[in-house]
């Protein structure tokens, strides 16, 4: 009778040079990466990632137009009329909560920041509703600020990776930080949240049509075969994404292609 030989254990040297293979893999896969939620300065950012909280960026992306024009500055948040700030910010979910964040971010702007959100991650962590992954965003994408951003997909992803095992967000932020450079952390963390969108869903990702088959330890969580695997890429370059991974792009239906990304 014979046995296979035990897996190989990784050495941390290997995980890092895997987990830069797997970057290097997704900066061709997803040369669309960015922030998902427009914006126009570090206020609009920071609007727009408090109201993200538990609701689609599209939907959000839907809200905020009207919303800045109707507050530019901190100080319209401070003073905003409670009632006409709930309707507005209503289909984001949980608006009354949400409206008592920018109210208050509003006005401990304004009272200690002179009205400016602040550059600093020390300071950011210090406002109403900001977390420390608000803070990276905004650090990341409004002041080019190198920042590492785990949410729910990046957590999910580097788990399948098996590039950690830390479940903490913070220690994953450190631990993945440790594997880069300093400058790709912020479009690291876009290439990253843009494959766990369309490609590694949660419930049932499309192993079968994705580039990081080689440098995955999870492959086959989901369906292996093009063709199932295909009709599970979402987005506008959902075909695209099936090109890159080698999978005939006319297995992709319209509608994942007209699909928003979760």
């Amino acid at each position: 009778m014979t046995t296979s030989p035990p897996a190989a254990i990784e050495t941390d040297l290997g995980r890092t040079r895997r987990a830069r293979k797997i970057h290097r893999v997704l900066t061709q896969t997803h040369p669309d990466a960015h922030c998902e939620l427009d914006h126009g300065n570090p206020l609009e950012l920071a609007v727009a990632t408090i109201l993200s909280a538990q609701c689609t960026d599209k939907k959000v992306n839907e809200v905020t137009p009207k919303l800045f024009v109707r507050y530019p500055t901190a100080a319209d948040y401070a003073g905003a009329d409670r009632a006409e700030l709930e309707e507005l910010i209503r289909p984001t979910g949980f608006y009354r909560n949400k409206t008592n964040s920018l109210i208050r971010l509003g006005q401990a702007l304004v009272e200690r920041y002179d009205g400016q959100v602040p550059g600093k991650l020390a300071d950011l962590v210090t406002l109403p509703g900001m977390g420390r992954k608000t803070a990276n965003v905004i650090l990341g994408n409004a002041f080019g600020v190198p920042g590492i951003t785990v949410d729910t997909h990046f957590q999910r992803l580097v788990h399948r990776w098996r590039l950690t095992a830390e479940t903490d967000p913070v220690k994953i932020e450190h631990a993945i930080g440790a594997m880069f450079p300093k400058r790709d952390w912020t479009m690291l963390s876009h290439r990253i949240i843009f494959h766990g969108r369309r490609v590694c869903h949660a419930k049932k990702p499309a192993c079968g049509a994705c580039t990081l088959v080689k440098l995955c330890p999870s492959y086959g969580t989901g369906p292996t075969e093009p063709a199932p695997a295909a009709k599970l890429l979402k987005a506008p370059r959902a075909r695209d994404l099936a090109v890159a991974a080698g999978v005939d792009p006319e297995l992709v239906p319209q509608q994942a292609v007209a699909a928003e990304a979760p």
